[in-house]
């Protein structure tokens, strides 16, 4: 047995080192400086209990981005040396962040051991590779991203550092073959299990939906079906999924091969990154399909975001929460007694509270950030949530979970067409949508992302908004001067909440005007970039004329996108004529 002795590294703090809402992300050329993970790491293990780390075992795995290989082996020598007892890592590196919860909270080691933590390396949808984006996390033991009492901790540490450990002289170990190494260190026995990156995750799956009736569906020979991957984590639990277990065809996978660099792509599933399925799907205008298949579904980096598409049909995030809240007890087995509530993030669209209300369920609105459902979640107040940032999920795991929302939709489509996979004519994605439309109406919703704004002029533009909200009266004096058919703003804020468990407060977390006809313009500063600011502008529209719910998205919203840029005076502050990405 290989025996090692930890180190004492003399260290000096790195500025920056904050965690955003999921954690720190970089350029990598920030990451390999000489330091800059191991004080991160440290920094994170000081702010943990020692029961936590002593003794412990932690998950260490990602999304198989650039220079993760590298971190992995740095994350091991320094749990070894800071008195970890073993080291979990899925096969090649690969967990994605879903899975990393599905695994924190599920697996049990061959001697029984439960892990307590993980650090996850993924920078979720934002490009990798060598001049690209790098990031890392630490998720607790609910397997859900640590709450802002600890990530501030670690921010406090990163400041003061001095000094870190590591186990030097342990070999690396080779992740690319499942197996335990054992080690002997100053503290006793120390362990790295390499496991399948797929069979914990795949076996929550089938506890929670009924392969068999998705089977079924995806047997019909009127039924097509494609999924992209975008070379993300996703391509490790696609084909298990879809192909092994549920038969469809492997050519209906694309870009599903794991890669370093995500292929030169940008790992974001939305209509501007995920060219090759929306082409496929139909949508792409300049390349029109004469036959797209009935259900297409992308995912990013890390796989806890969704995409879900129909022939020649775009479903939004906030529609896409509210139809699977609106068929889950029927259509999914997990939810076959009922759901404990329901809950969106702030800027998502409102479609959720009107299922929720007419469904007489629990509901909550919380800021961005997957933590704060999760918080729900534990108290058992929350079963199905998502937010308009393609993120959909439920309280199977503590991270949003882009393969769970396609198996949901994939369900939900088996349960509408039980008696029509004899050759009749299936009920497809876009009649599941404008049915609920007919129900409860219709928001449209775009959103707008002004990327890499510089981040003094971005911090201008919120200040200015803030002023506006002082007086309502010129507010809307302003809006009638610029669209006079525009409702009236009835009030504005900057959201705030409070947490119904924990009681902590969130300031600060996105400023809001509210229209007396259910409108909405909500304005935020987001922290998932790595350089610059990103500025983003969500605008929503409410429709209850069932008359009036079939119209063009763009064109609808038009006259309140018209408000939105002029009151926040967004070319005059940033610049920009118009945004990076629209959704």
């Amino acid at each position: 047995m290989v025996m090692f002795k930890a180190s004492r590294v003399e260290t000096t703090p790195f500025d920056g080192q904050k965690p955003g809402t999921s954690g720190l992300r970089k350029k990598v050329k920030v990451f390999t400086q000489p330091n800059y993970l191991h004080n991160f790491v440290q920094s994170t293990f000081n702010a943990l209990s020692a029961a936590k780390v002593k003794g412990a075992t932690l998950v260490v795995s990602g999304d198989g981005r650039y220079f993760s290989k590298d971190a992995i082996q740095i994350i091991i020598k320094m749990s070894a040396a800071n008195g970890v007892r073993r080291v979990w890592v899925g096969q090649n590196g690969l967990l994605s962040t879903p899975a990393v919860s599905a695994v924190i909270r599920e697996r049990v080691g061959a001697d029984g051991s439960k892990a307590s933590g993980a650090f996850i390396l993924t920078a979720s949808h934002n490009p990798g590779g060598p001049h690209e984006d790098f990031g890392i996390k630490y998720n607790m033991e609910n397997g859900g991203p640590a709450p802002e009492a600890i990530t501030d901790k670690i921010y406090e540490n990163t400041k003061t550092l001095k000094e870190y450990f590591i186990a030097e002289d342990l070999p690396d170990v080779d992740i690319s073959a499942t197996g335990i190494t054992s080690f002997r260190g100053p503290e006793g026995e120390f362990d790295v299990d390499v496991f399948d990156s797929a069979t914990d995750y795949v076996k929550l799956m089938k506890s929670i939906f009924d392969f068999q009736s998705i089977q079924k569906l995806l047997a019909c020979p009127n039924f097509t079906f494609c999924y992209d991957a975008l070379h993300g984590v996703a391509g490790a639990y696609a084909k298990p999924i879809f192909v092994d277990e549920l038969g469809a065809q492997e050519s209906s996978l694309i870009n599903c091969t794991p890669k370093e660099d995500f292929g030169g792509g940008h790992p974001d599933p939305n209509l501007t990154y995920a060219k090759e399925l929306v082409t496929r799907m139909g949508l792409n205008k300049e390349h029109p399909q004469d036959n797209p298949p009935e259900f297409g579904a992308a995912a990013d980096g890390d796989a806890d975001r969704n995409m879900v598409l129909g022939k020649r049909f775009f479903v939004t995030p906030s529609d896409s929460v509210a139809i699977i809240a609106a068929n889950a007890v029927q259509a999914i087995p997990y939810f076959s007694s009922g759901l404990k509530g329901v809950a969106r993030s702030m800027p998502t669209s409102a479609a959720l509270d009107v299922v929720a209300k007419h469904l007489n369920l629990k509901f909550f609105e919380v800021p961005t950030g997957w933590k704060f459902f999760g918080n729900l979640m534990d108290a058992g107040l929350c079963s199905v949530c998502g937010e308009e940032s393609f993120g959909t999920g439920s309280d199977h795991i503590r991270e949003k979970d882009g393969i769970w929302a396609v198996l949901a939709w994939l369900s939900i489509l088996a349960f509408r067409n039980k008696d029509n996979l004899d050759g009749k004519t299936l009920v497809t994605v876009e009649d599941i949508v404008r049915q609920h439309w007919a129900t409860f109406g219709r928001h449209y919703y775009t959103r707008y992302d002004y990327e890499n704004v510089d981040a003094g002029s971005a911090k201008e533009l919120m200040a200015h908004l803030v002023k506006l909200q002082s007086s309502l009266p010129e507010v809307n004096k302003i809006i009638k001067g610029i669209q006079s058919d525009v409702s009236a703003v009835v009030k504005a804020d900057e959201f705030e909440y409070k947490d119904p468990v924990d009681g902590s407060i969130s300031k600060h977390q996105g400023i809001r005007y509210l229209f007396e006809d259910g409108s909405r313009l909500v304005f935020r500063l987001s922290g998932t970039g790595s350089e610059g600011a990103t500025i983003r502008l969500y605008i929503e529209q409410y429709e209850k004329d069932s008359s009036k719910t079939g119209r063009d998205s763009q064109e609808a919203l038009a006259p309140l996108v018209g408000v939105a840029l002029k009151l926040s005076k967004m070319h005059e502050f940033t610049g920009r004529s118009a945004p990076t990405v629209i959704t």
